[in-house]
């Protein structure tokens, strides 16, 4: 993904100093001045073409932003910080550091972290939810060159990475349901912050709970990545009573998704399929008449 909106403060090309430039120019090796300013998420929503910039302070379903800078394996710098807490920022988004010359893989990821669904970037190869679910995330990743001592400023825009499965039941919600489960063949919760793809493709569940009204369709949602930006996958989708016993269950095979939309699955989940139609009647009978007096 590109960085866009470079202001004029712009990056020239990386120069290599030799040690003579050590002692003639320090300035080259000196810490240069840095500021990211991540200003807003590209947001397309379900299959609209159209895509609009939203300030990373007033969108609600993120929490936390994260930059990082590597040169190769080698993580440079990282910093976090947390809507919820104002001690780790003086405006939410915005980055002031101090880098050496030279070339670096740029990363601001904006995700939301909660405790039971942490989240953890371990390095310019991963990163992941680690418990039980994964959640809306978007990503920038980009070469990032110091060429001289003058101070960098420069926006990002991030985009949305995950893909989103919603089931929706054309049938109301009965008593005994508590729970809905999505079960994905392929895809998981952790991706590659270089390229957005995920780094594990062997699947996982989902279970999310179920706050629908007794006799009202219900809508549930489970997201995550994909290994290629657009992948077809098995999913099951299961309904649980309040003890996780299984009360319904169908798989969809080749569902279609796509990183940045959102695949909606529609149909009962909690009685039987409407009858309609004709029907068909087996005249053949299993065994000779049998006359029964009462």
């Amino acid at each position: 993904m590109k960085v866009l909106n470079l202001l004029p403060a712009a990056i020239a090309v990386s120069m290599i100093a030799s040690c003579s430039n050590r002692e003639h120019n320090p300035e080259f090796f000196s810490p240069v001045p840095v500021t990211i300013h991540v200003d807003g998420f590209t947001v397309s929503q379900q299959d609209l073409p159209a895509t609009k910039a939203t300030l990373a302070g007033s969108y609600n379903d993120i929490n936390a932003i994260t930059l990082a800078f590597y040169q190769g394996t080698t993580e440079v710098f990282k910093a976090t910080q947390l809507k919820s807490d104002n001690s780790t920022f003086t405006t939410f988004g915005d980055f002031s550091l101090a880098l050496p010359i030279g070339s670096y893989d740029l990363v601001a990821i904006a995700y939301t972290t909660k405790e039971g669904s942490p989240f953890t970037l371990t390095g310019s190869a991963e990163a992941a939810y680690t418990g039980a679910h994964a959640y809306e995330t978007f990503l920038c990743s980009d070469n990032f060159s110091i060429s001289n001592a003058d101070a960098i400023e420069m926006t990002v825009t991030l985009e949305r990475i995950v893909s989103q499965l919603t089931v929706k039941s054309t049938d109301g919600k009965t008593a005994n349901i508590t729970n809905v489960r999505m079960t994905f063949s392929a895809g998981g919760k952790s991706f590659n912050p270089l390229t957005g793809l995920a780094t594990s493709n062997t699947g996982f569940s989902n279970t999310v709970g179920n706050s629908a009204t007794v006799g009202a369709q219900s809508t549930s949602s489970s997201m995550l990545f994909l290994a290629t930006d657009e992948q077809d996958i098995d999913v099951t989708i299961e309904t649980l009573d309040a003890d996780g016993n299984t009360l319904f269950s169908k798989t969809i095979e080749n569902v279609p998704f796509k990183r940045n939309s959102k695949t909606i699955l529609t149909g009962p989940m909690y009685t039987a399929d409407d009858i309609s139609g004709s029907f068909q009647l087996n005249t053949d009978w299993l065994k000779p008449d049998s006359n029964i007096t009462f």
